[in-house]
């Protein structure tokens, strides 16, 4: 069954000069509404906290989920335990391959209605936070950035809420593509830009990477 196992929101932290609020924790529910279109818009979940305002928050990024399996297997190839929310994540949720989700997919989870959206970029902030040595890179190779969502109906959404799938859209690229994309795959990288599925401030930089030259 597709379902949220656990409903998690930010503890501020200030970690070394900076807030950050990467550290996720649980919460018996989460109020969701669409924060503005740009970076520094702040969260899609109500009393979220966002340290890095220049690549965090917005449209495109309101809500951050990730996978209770990925955070498993983490568990066994770090030899340390990772609560529900480690990985920054708003939504850790269980029974549902979130790289498998297509690009611009709707979910309907709880009372509200998200759309997937954009792949995450692993940054400094997390791996000062997880402490492991050559942490960005290990994450990187493994391929599952977990996934972004917008908000299309702000609602309610609670630990044990059904992940719904609905209006699936019929070009094929998936998160995981995305997420290749966005790291360079020659190979991955020209399918997505062609199918044009992004934001533009996502789809620009595959356009200028993949689109030949004259």
């Amino acid at each position: 069954m597709r379902r949220v196992k656990s409903t998690n929101i930010a503890v501020p932290h200030d970690w070394n000069g900076r807030v950050t609020g990467i550290d996720k924790r649980p919460a018996p529910v989460l109020s969701i509404s669409a924060p503005g279109p740009n970076y520094g818009d702040g969260s899609g979940v109500a009393g979220d906290v966002i340290g890095d305002e220049e690549h965090h928050g917005g449209a495109h990024k309101a809500v951050y989920a990730f996978a209770r399996e990925e955070l498993d297997w983490w568990e066994a190839e770090l030899g340390r335990e990772l609560a529900d929310g480690t990985f920054g994540e708003n939504l850790t949720t269980e029974g549902i391959v979130l790289t498998d989700l297509l690009i611009n997919q709707r979910v309907r989870i709880g009372t509200a209605l998200l759309e997937v959206s954009v792949a995450r970029t692993p940054c400094r902030a997390f791996a000062e936070w997880m402490d492991e040595e050559g942490w960005l890179g290990r994450f990187i190779a493994r391929g599952d950035s977990g996934a972004y969502f917008r908000v299309i109906e702000p609602g309610e959404i609670r630990a044990g809420d059904g992940i719904e799938l609905v209006d699936e859209p019929a070009h094929g690229i998936t998160m995981g593509m995305a997420y290749r994309a966005k790291l360079g795959d020659p190979e991955v990288g020209p399918v997505v830009t062609r199918a044009r599925v992004l934001p533009p401030i996502h789809q620009e930089p595959l356009e200028r990477r993949f689109t030949p030259r004259p």
